[in-house]
């Protein structure tokens, strides 16, 4: 205390040596020697950090809508409302590391893109995870994962549990909506195609969302996550298009004519396409 005035820090705990740290709660020792580059090139961390960092979030993302679709599956629709707004903003968050990323011009990338070998985007197995939980169920993408029997497995289970999209579809068959039987009783791990009658579900709830409340609240949750999802999907090309121009990716794709594509992919086609017909 000088001069009457209490320090602040006189009160906070100041030695851990028994005690549990921040450092040790969030487990910062991995997290933060994790980081090795393999070049001398001064943009490499930055490369590293900011897809290490969206795998952390792709992982929180996961953890949210593994919850989301089970409290689906249970008709507890209200929660999951939180927690797909939360996957949204996960996805606003990971748009806005791109930013980031593009301060990295095409020769500081140059500098180490060698050393990155055959690594790419399209490898990881969280955001194949997300696109395999939502319903995007692309078999011929397991194969990149094949080398880890851990990751190949996990996906491979993921294939055989409805996907968030078929849940949401049982639920409101189960609230009376009139969902056509063969999307009910289909293989759930292929990806749905577009269907006239879900369409048309979607449809009669979207005239009257006051009747159907809940159900309507479900379909704006899963459209805006969609709405971030596709704007991170925009950025990833826009970003690789600003970095490596037309260039073939390092694990071997088109590049950007690939990420292209993947734009034009919709998780939940018929909430798109009802709009039209509204």
């Amino acid at each position: 205390m000088a001069n009457g005035v209490k320090n602040p820090a006189d009160e906070a705990t100041l030695s851990f040596k028994d005690k549990m740290s921040y450092t040790d709660y969030l487990g910062l020792d991995a997290i933060l020697t994790a980081q090795h580059p393999l070049s001398d090139a001064h943009d490499e961390m930055l490369f590293i950090v900011q897809h290490q960092a969206s795998e952390v979030w792709l992982r929180l993302a996961i953890y949210e809508l593994n919850a989301a679709r089970d409290l689906i599956a249970q008709n507890e629709t209200r929660p999951a409302f939180k927690m797909l707004t939360r996957v949204a903003r996960i996805f606003e968050q990971l748009n806005s590391a791109w930013d980031v990323l593009r301060t990295m011009t095409p020769s500081e990338y140059t500098q180490f893109r060698d050393a990155l070998g055959h690594s790419s985007g399209f490898q990881s197995h969280q955001y194949r995870l997300v696109e395999y939980l939502v319903g995007n169920r692309n078999h011929t993408m397991l194969k990149p994962h094949e080398h880890r029997g851990d990751l190949h497995q996990a996906l491979v289970e993921e294939l055989a549990k409805p996907s968030l999209y078929d849940v949401v579809l049982r639920h409101l068959a189960q609230q009376g909506f009139a969902v056509p039987s063969e999307v009910l009783e289909r293989d759930v791990s292929v990806k749905l195609p577009h269907n006239d009658g879900v369409q048309g579900v979607w449809k009669q709830i979207y005239q009257d969302p006051q009747e159907h409340w809940l159900a309507y609240e479900l379909a704006e949750k899963l459209v805006d996550f969609e709405d971030y999802f596709r704007r991170w999907r925009f950025n990833h090309v826009t970003t690789v298009e600003r970095i490596i121009g037309n260039k073939k990716g390092t694990g071997g794709t088109g590049g950007v004519s690939y990420l292209q594509s993947m734009l034009k992919v919709e998780l939940f086609p018929e909430l798109w396409s009802v709009r039209t017909v509204l």
